[in-house]
């Protein structure tokens, strides 16, 4: 851990000059008073100072030279486009849209709600935003109507940006309809909407509220608009995501401009080793905060290309599309969940389609959105030889990686099951329920050390009470994360499950993170999930369902037999693990994290809602059946 652990000692003696000095990798239109300011857990980093996020992504790349390089590359097997944008293109793109927004009323600290498919003109209208000094809240393409509604009325905005529909393998999904239930429950209303027109599907509008994308770009291309840089405060907000699966009061995580920038320009480099002219995909959605730092801003603000992918890691046409995209488009990393890898490990477990393409030009593959399970890694670095596969750790509230493998600075040595090691910035500690630190090897609850890196959540919208009440209450003087893990010996974190999936059978706290990495061993096994179902006398009881692979043919009970000796040889008899599933699919959001809280309330007879991020509702009715014809779960009362 050389230059890794020079990085990071350096961080720790001095991390307002560690920050500062990063900082210099951004254009600044006034320079901070204070590199970090706040108290009571309400930090803000490079107070005083002003800057421009768009500014910073575009204009600035044009000014030096460098408006022929491509900044962004469409590629869309759903619709069989790829279009190709150069900084000085997309500068004009976002410039003209600024004017469109300006033009309807939109002005510095408005929010603007973005309800949009995965097309070029959702990081356009992101960019427009910013450039604005506007704040933007992307809420994920097709959305019910009143989870919609309920962000809408939280973040108040003046104006929605959306488009006639999104599109899926084999299906075309209306949002225009959607949006106008939402804009008709929601108590808030925005006084317009502007609507991307796709071929796919037309869309009526709404005579004075709602306006055509193409016609407003004409006119203002016509009248000779563009709209220039505002300058804001490094510590106003950039913008407002609200965190998946809300329920109630739904929870907006703000951005600030300034620290957010420093964050991603040092890891872009430093993380991902990623610089000027390379092609970096994160595939992604904008509608999550991984599209938002990778997709839209990261890239873009270090001068190198950015793909933007609308399509599936399967069925687009096949389980190569992946390998297709890198080959064609000369990507250097690949950004993905390790539920997409799981999926084309399902279609194609020799991974014989990535022989079809060159990838000569792709170095690391980078997996987060949920653990990454050894067997996923294993599986991943056989068909990519030679090519490091990382695992990394971070959230909504944190904006980019708390732990990685940075392989900018070195490319340290991979430990199976741990996202490595933690990012300056982030003095992470492992607790137990009393807050006191436990030995190395002993799992607790993750928690960061006040103050967090730039980058990381300020607070909620409108909620600082929330903010403090969610994060900073059970652990005084630290950020409590809701995972629970361990560190070892050497200092690499393991991010075993959330805290709430920590179980407790007959007295022993048991992950099933743990578990889930046995089961993924089997080799007859896609993709798992534990929960920890009630029992009257152990307090909880393991069970796992399993996702078999394409193309396996055997008894699904001998596959289970062989999965429960499994468990019971690798982690022993306490982990009284005694019933394994068959599935034909997990339930999952749209961002592929299992609903293992939803499946385990299901199995204990709870009352529980429908996860607005469910992909499809369908599926927890099925795992709810196979719960009750295996006497998991009781038969709901007529």
């Amino acid at each position: 851990m050389g230059r890794y652990r020079e990085t990071y000692e350096r961080w720790q003696r001095d991390p307002e000059g560690f920050w500062a000095e990063a900082a210099n990798a951004i254009d600044w239109v006034k320079p901070w008073d204070k590199v970090l300011a706040g108290e009571n857990g309400l930090f803000r980093w490079f107070e005083g100072a002003q800057c421009n996020t768009c500014y910073n992504a575009l204009d600035r790349h044009v000014e030096q030279g460098h408006g022929e390089r491509l900044a962004l590359i469409y590629d869309s097997p759903v619709t069989g486009t790829i279009r190709h944008f150069t900084y000085a293109g997309l500068l004009d793109e976002v410039a003209t849209f600024a004017a469109v927004l300006e033009s309807h009323g939109v002005k510095k600290g408005d929010t603007v709600v973005i309800y949009m498919p995965m097309v070029p003109e959702a990081a356009i209208a992101m960019l427009a935003c910013a450039r604005i000094g506007a704040i933007h809240s992307v809420v994920f393409g097709g959305f019910a109507a009143k989870e919609l509604a309920t962000r809408i009325d939280d973040a108040k905005p003046v104006l929605i940006v959306s488009a006639s529909c999104g599109i899926e393998p084999g299906r075309t999904v209306a949002y225009k309809p959607l949006l106008d239930q939402a804009m008709d429950m929601a108590a808030h209303k925005p006084r317009a909407a502007i609507i991307l027109a796709r071929p796919q599907l037309e869309a009526g509008l709404v005579a004075g509220r709602d306006f055509d994308w193409a016609a407003e770009m004409a006119q203002a291309r016509a009248e000779g608009r563009k709209a220039a840089c505002v300058p804001v405060d490094a510590t106003d907000p950039l913008y407002v995501l609200y965190t998946s699966g809300t329920t109630g009061k739904p929870k907006g995580v703000v951005r600030d401009n300034g620290g957010y920038m420093v964050a991603l320009a040092w890891s872009m480099r430093n993380i991902y080793d990623i610089g000027p002219g390379d092609v970096f995909w994160c595939a992604s959605d904008v509608g999550w905060v991984v599209g938002h730092s990778y997709i839209v801003y990261g890239p873009l603000l270090c001068g190198s290309t950015s793909v933007l992918f609308e399509g599936k890691p399967v069925g687009t046409p096949d389980a190569g599309t992946f390998w297709r995209v890198i080959a064609e488009h000369g990507a250097r990393a690949l950004f993905t969940a390790p539920t997409a890898l799981r999926a084309i490990k399902r279609e194609d477990p020799q991974a014989s389609l990535a022989g079809n393409y060159d990838l000569s030009s792709f170095k690391t593959l980078f997996l987060a959105g949920e653990r990454a399970d050894p067997d996923t890694v294993q599986w991943a670095e056989r068909s990519l030889p030679g090519r490091p596969v990382i695992d990394h750790w971070w959230q909504t509230e944190t904006g980019w990686a708390i732990a990685a493998d940075p392989v900018g600075l070195e490319a340290l040595p991979v430990k199976y099951g741990s996202p490595t090691v933690p990012m300056p910035g982030y003095d992470v500690r492992v607790v137990d329920e009393a807050g006191h630190a436990v030995p190395a090897g002993t799992t607790g609850s993750i928690v960061i050390k006040l103050p967090l890196p730039p980058g990381c959540l300020p607070t909620l919208w409108h909620n600082d009470a929330g903010f403090r009440d969610s994060y900073l209450m059970d652990f005084p003087g630290f950020y409590k994360t809701g995972d629970a893990g361990y560190i070892d010996e050497d200092g690499y974190l393991y991010i075993m499950a959330r805290t709430d999936d920590i179980i407790n059978v007959a007295g022993h706290r048991l992950s099933t993170g743990g578990m889930e990495e046995v089961l993924a061993g089997h080799p007859d096994v896609a993709e798992c999930a534990v929960i920890g179902v009630a029992d009257s006398l152990k307090g909880q009881m393991p069970v796992g369902f399993i996702v078999l692979n394409k193309g396996v043919t055997r008894p699904a009970a001998e596959i289970e037999r062989e999965a429960v000796a499994l468990v019971r040889e690798k982690i022993g008899p306490v982990a009284a693990f005694k019933v394994a599933l068959c599935v034909q699919r997990l339930p999952k959001t749209r961002s592929g994290k299992i609903l293992r809280g939803t499946m385990r309330k299901i199995a204990d007879g709870e009352a529980w809602n429908m996860p607005a991020t469910v992909d499809d509702p369908a599926i927890l009715d099925e795992i709810e059946a196979l719960l009750q014809n295996a006497g998991l779960a009781p038969q709901r009362a007529e």
